[in-house]
């Protein structure tokens, strides 16, 4: 115990009645000290266990000592916000409010995350006054074949001088089926929770699940699910680079990437027979092998795949009307995107050194480490080659895994889940950014909350600041290179 939180380590099972149970005015100013101190905020919401109160609870990072901690305290029908003070936590309030039917006093934008039932779309929006302002209305349905979500652009000419982004069109209820779910069931919801990232988001439930049952995973099943998570790193940073040169017109970059994106998705195929890695894991391990032969065919296409992918976008670097359209276009500030609570390559770039496998390592990543880089400037220039710099670390790391991988089984039966009411958080580092899963059982060790906290959760902010002041050409651009998800924050 430290203060007015509990601390402890990723990832963590801790019983929930050692959790610090706050008034909500010391709940408030502990958030508002902490972030103050560098902590920031993984996860915060709101849960009603059966028969209680219902209250709010916030689980924060310190990368720096690698440690979280959680609070919470009892809420009834309204509470004070941090949203001017902590702007990261704007977007979690408004999403308590939406899901209890409280209000934040004092927020700056109070409106819903998601829509109500039978109320998409209704809403009102940001406006900007003046004879020459006009609005910009893109979306939910584009042109591509995407997901579906609004941009709402206030511009001065060609100068945007606000975007608001309003997404929940495809809002499936996910966080509140989990807890009702078979365990099959669930494993199929989760792989789905954003189709990109299937293997971020299994490890993390797989995580948190042990941590619950006291589970202990070999080290070989913990190597084969980093040499997954990575490969899916691979396939869409590659993706999002041919993307990137596609939306400037640089064909050759754009053409090649589509291809090597696939020779990382056929990589993982070889693994478990999917291309984005559904049914690999499962609580207790993953549910295929690699023998020796697979993993030497495999390192020595991803060499291929990777020596393609550096001549790519090795052509991308030597344009200088691509890195003239890049430069310095949707910039954010190492200052703005801590003070957003921006995660992943999108943090990275402007110089935030987050990333869960070495501040808060997981399985495998607590042995055989990775540091990604980061960089200064913060514009599309620094988010793209931000992406090529992790592929060469990543490329590098498996190729190095590949060829030590122990002995071990691959699976070990889960243990029973232990009883009692129970906090439970894990984190991994997914290709776009820290996966945060929180789980809050009964008095059976049943989960009665199960809370997903996404990266573009954190992210869709920082694309919304970076936009000020751009031209609304520029727009498509940026939106590639933060690369968010929609169902992924549609949860």
């Amino acid at each position: 115990m430290s203060g007015a939180k509990l601390i402890f380590t990723n990832p963590a099972s801790v019983p929930l009645a050692e959790l610090p149970l706050l008034t909500p005015d010391s709940f408030s100013q502990e958030l508002y000290i902490s972030m103050a101190e560098g902590w920031r905020v993984c996860s915060y919401f709101g849960h009603r266990q059966p028969g209680g109160p219902l209250r709010r609870y916030a689980v924060l990072a310190q990368d720096s000592q690698q440690q979280l901690a959680a609070c919470c305290c009892e809420l009834e029908g309204s509470f004070t916000s941090l949203a001017v003070l902590c702007p990261q936590v704007s977007l979690f309030e408004r999403e308590i409010c939406e899901q209890y039917g409280i209000t934040a006093e004092g927020h700056p934008w109070l409106k819903p995350v998601r829509f109500p039932q039978g109320g998409v779309g209704l809403m009102d929006f940001y406006q900007v006054e003046g004879d020459q302002v006009h609005e910009v209305a893109v979306g939910p349905v584009h042109a591509g074949i995407i997901e579906p979500g609004h941009f709402r652009f206030q511009c001065h000419g060609e100068e945007v001088f606000h975007l608001e982004i309003s997404l929940g069109y495809q809002h499936r209820g996910v966080e509140q089926a989990l807890p009702a779910a078979a365990p099959g069931r669930a494993l199929a919801m989760l792989e789905a929770v954003a189709g990109d990232s299937t293997i971020g988001h299994l490890w993390a439930h797989c995580l948190l699940r042990e941590a619950v049952d006291g589970t202990v995973v070999s080290e070989r099943a913990s190597l084969l699910r980093g040499i997954a998570l990575e490969l899916e790193r691979l396939a869409n940073h590659a993706g999002d680079l041919g993307a990137l040169a596609g939306d400037v017109g640089y064909l050759p970059t754009a053409s090649f990437c589509g291809r090597i994106r696939g020779d990382f998705l056929n990589l993982t195929a070889e693994l478990c027979g999917s291309r984005f890695g559904r049914g690999l894991l499962l609580p207790g391990g993953v549910r295929f092998d690699l023998d020796h032969a697979q993993a030497a065919g495999i390192q020595k296409r991803l060499l291929a795949a990777y020596r393609d992918l550096k001549g790519a976008t090795d052509l991308l670097w030597q344009s200088a009307s691509v890195i003239n359209r890049f430069e310095g276009t949707g910039q954010l500030s190492l200052e703005t995107a801590a003070a957003l609570g921006l995660v992943g390559p999108a943090a990275r770039a402007c110089g935030v050194a987050v990333d869960a496998r070495n501040r808060h390592p997981f399985g495998c990543y607590g042995l055989h480490a990775l540091h990604a880089p980061t960089g200064q400037q913060g514009d599309v220039l620094a988010r793209a080659r931000q992406r090529s710099q992790e592929c060469e670390q990543s490329a590098a790391w498996l190729a190095d895994m590949l060829e030590q991988v122990p002995s071990g089984t691959v699976r070990e039966t889960p243990a029973l889940p232990q009883a009692g009411e129970w906090l439970a958080v894990a984190l991994v580092e997914g290709w776009r950014g820290e996966i945060c899963h929180v789980a809050i059982t009964d008095l059976q060790g049943a989960i009665s909350r199960y809370k997903i906290t996404d990266p573009s959760f954190h992210n869709w902010q920082g694309l919304a600041v970076a936009l000020r002041g751009e031209q609304i050409s520029d727009f498509p651009l940026c939106n590639k290179s933060f690369n968010l998800s929609y169902c992924g924050f549609d949860l």
